[in-house]
């Protein structure tokens, strides 16, 4: 699976690196996915979650 959180869908954004000359190079930022286990329909199941799920509890954890 890629790096997306499974509840809200946020994944990788895109941008520069820029260096002291103003000189661009690319770079990824990556969103602060969590492995956590999470209760769904009565049994758990692990999932990649972004802090922002967990945080407004948008699932129930373990």
């Amino acid at each position: 699976m890629a790096r997306v959180c499974e509840i809200c869908g946020k994944g990788n954004l895109n941008g520069n690196n820029v260096s002291h000359s103003n000189a661009k190079t690319k770079r990824v930022f990556s969103a602060n996915l969590q492995n956590i286990r999470v209760s769904i329909d009565g049994g758990v199941k692990k999932m990649k979650v972004c802090t922002r799920c967990i945080k407004g509890n948008k699932i129930q954890k373990k």
